[in-house]
């Protein structure tokens, strides 16, 4: 009798541990709203979780919102686009480290014909001067997303202030900006990965692209487990590592809309 109780028991134990490993199997990402709309996560995600076993439950939102996230200990790993607000998180005590994971590049989308005259500006800062210059419709995310916030820096960079009935703050992810763009037959700035997989584009074309300012580089950060020891660290610290593994760059690297490539890894 005591030994049946001893193999019921170790049984239950094993059981809980079974149930407790499952429960543990997934991790939630804060990432933006351009990995998810371009089909990135679609296309990688499954090869994270051949290679390891766990699910990737993705929060899209602006960067600025999933900074917000990770502060308040709703999501286990971060993926963003906002280097100066990476390091600022980190030396806030919010993330132990970082790693370039990939990077593109932002574009200036408009009206095919051009009221601005975009399409022969020389820099990015010219283009949105011209923009400004002409009060011609301007749709911005106005979410505090890291594509946002490089649109306030290009505008800085232009010496303007952008202000009027010609630019419209949303508050919305880059699809919706987008459509509403096509609509109103505006100017925005784009990621290229969602511009490209975007399909509601009616009049709009790509105006102006090229100026290194434009770069747009992707992190994944560790976040602290002294600020937040629930979070399930270890298979964050699996998911950072396979996205700067040989597998994970591949991963990157492979995934294409139209036969266009539309994130470069550079994990160093």
């Amino acid at each position: 009798m005591k030994k049946t109780l001893n193999l019921v028991f170790a049984s239950v134990i094993a059981m809980g541990m079974s149930l407790s490993a499952h429960a543990e199997g997934y991790i939630i990402l804060a990432s933006t709203t351009s990995t998810e709309n371009s089909g990135l996560f679609d296309s990688i995600l499954p090869k994270f979780k051949n290679a390891s076993g766990i699910n990737v439950r993705v929060v899209a939102v602006g960067t600025g919102q999933a900074f917000e996230l990770a502060r308040r200990g709703d999501a286990d790993s971060l993926l963003v686009h906002d280097t100066n607000g990476e390091q600022r998180f980190i030396d806030n005590g919010h993330a132990t480290g970082r790693a370039d994971v990939m990077y593109n590049d932002f574009v200036l989308i408009g009206p095919a014909n051009d009221p601005a005259n975009v399409r022969n500006a020389k820099t990015a800062a010219e283009a949105f001067a011209a923009i400004a210059s002409a009060r011609a419709p301007f749709t911005s995310r106005g979410d505090d997303s890291g594509t946002n916030r490089a649109e306030l820096r290009l505008w800085e960079n232009a010496g303007v202030e952008p202000d009027g009935d010609w630019y419209r703050e949303l508050g919305s992810g880059m699809g919706p900006t987008l459509n509403t763009a096509a609509a109103m037959d505006a100017y925005v700035m784009s990621d290229r990965a969602t511009w490209v997989a975007f399909g509601n584009r009616q009049n709009l074309t790509l105006l102006f692209e090229g100026d290194d300012v434009l770069f747009n580089q992707y992190g994944s950060l560790l976040l602290s487990e002294q600020k937040h020891p629930h979070l399930k660290h270890n298979l964050a610290r699996q998911w950072h590592n396979w996205l700067i593994s040989k597998e994970g760059q591949q991963a990157i690297a492979d995934f294409k809309v139209n036969g266009q490539q539309l994130f470069f890894p550079n994990a160093k």
